[in-house]
């Protein structure tokens, strides 16, 4: 059963780093047209990449708090990230934070944040650009 569970546990890092590299379809294959996920992608990132954790000095994307980004056909996304610590002072502002920034990429019908707590938030999931900005070598 310990096993189970360190598989999921794998499973969620590595679903979680996909998320940095793009935006998964829940189908599988997407009706949107490549080039143009492929923008909404690139735009999508640069808008997470404004949105900071007021106690953390990098980006919430490359701190790694996006887990999934799952855009539909109908161009409705569905976000799941997670937060540094449970008890994060923002913890009811940054998913707020995060679905603004998100409305904000022409292309996105509407947006929902979901909160998630597995995998927990770890260092292991910032980027190599947060790590050196938070002298994390």
């Amino acid at each position: 059963m310990a096993e189970d569970v360190g598989e999921q546990t794998e499973e969620a890092e590595a679903e979680a780093n996909a998320a940095k590299a793009t935006i998964v379809s829940g189908s599988g294959a997407s009706a949107i047209p490549a080039e143009e996920l492929e923008q909404i992608t690139e735009n999508l990132i640069g808008a997470l990449k404004t949105v900071y954790d007021p106690e953390i000095p990098v980006d919430i994307y490359e701190l790694g708090l996006i887990y999934k980004l799952d855009l539909d056909d109908d161009r409705n996304l569905k976000i799941d990230m997670t937060l540094t610590a449970p008890g994060c002072p923002v913890a009811g502002e940054l998913p707020v934070w995060v679905e603004n920034a998100a409305r904000s990429v022409e292309g996105i019908q509407d947006v929902e944040v979901n909160m998630v707590f597995e995998p927990p938030w770890n260092p292991d999931l910032m980027s190599e650009e947060a790590q050196v900005a938070l002298n994390w070598w």
